[in-house]
C-alpha cells in the first residue's frame, strides 16, 4: 500500500468518527430539548389552572387574601421565568409557585366547605395530576441533560463539542432555599 492510500484511509475514518460523534451530540441536545419541551407543557397546564383553584378557594377564605396573593405572584413570577427558557431561573421561580400552592391547598383543612366543595376536589385532582407529569418531565429533562453534559464532555466529543457550539446544559432544580421552604410547610393533598 501506497502512503498516499494510507493517509487516504485514515483521513476517511477521522471524518467519518468527527460526523458520528457530531450526530451523536445532535442527538443528545435535541432529547434535551424535547424533554424541555414536555416541562413546558406541564407547566403551562399548571399555570392555567392556578387562577381557577384561587378563584375556588377565594369564595371560602376571603380574608386569607395574603395567601391568596402570594400564589398569584408565584404564579406570575414563574410565568415569567418560563419565558426566559432558562432552567435554573425557572426551577426557581416553580419551587416558590410549588411552597405557595402548598400553603394554598392547606387552607382546604382550616375550611371544611371548601375541602367538600366538588369544584376544588376536581381542581385539587387536576393539580395533583399535573404535579405527578410534571415530576416525572423533571427527571426525564435532567435525566436527558445528564447524558447530554456527559457525552459532550467525553474524549473524543469533547474536542468538538465545544467549536461546534454543544455549550454545556442546566440541570432543572427548584434550589436549595426552594428545596428548604417547601420541606417546611408540605404540601397536604387530600381527596374524600
Amino acid at each position: 500500500m501506497s502512503l498516499g492510500l494510507i493517509l487516504l484511509i485514515v483521513a476517511v475514518v477521522l471524518v467519518v468518527l468527527l460526523i458520528g460523534i457530531y450526530n451523536r451530540l445532535v442527538a443528545l441536545r435535541q432529547n434535551c430539548n424535547q424533554a424541555f419541551a414536555d416541562i413546558d407543557v406541564q407547566l403551562k397546564q399548571r399555570h392555567d389552572l392556578i387562577p381557577n383553584l384561587v378563584e375556588t378557594v377565594k369564595g371560602y377564605a376571603a380574608h386569607e387574601a395574603g395567601t391568596l396573593e402570594a400564589v398569584i405572584q408565584a404564579r406570575n413570577a414563574a410565568v415569567t421565568a418560563e419565558r426566559t427558557g432558562d432552567p435554573k431561573a425557572m426551577g426557581q421561580a416553580e419551587g416558590i409557585l410549588g411552597a405557595a400552592l402548598g400553603r394554598l391547598i392547606a387552607l382546604s383543612e382550616a375550611y371544611p366547605d371548601l375541602k367538600a366543595n366538588t369544584n376544588f376536589q376536581q381542581l385539587q385532582a387536576e393539580l395533583s395530576d399535573i404535579e405527578n407529569k410534571l415530576a416525572a418531565a423533571r427527571r426525564f429533562f435532567n435525566n436527558a441533560v445528564g447524558e447530554y453534559n456527559t457525552g459532550r464532555e467525553q474524549f473524543p466529543a469533547v474536542l468538538i463539542a465545544g467549536p461546534f457550539g454543544f455549550g454545556p446544559r442546566d440541570f432543572f432544580d427548584v434550589g436549595e432555599d426552594n428545596r428548604a421552604s417547601m420541606d417546611a410547610v408540605p404540601p397536604q393533598v387530600k381527596f374524600n
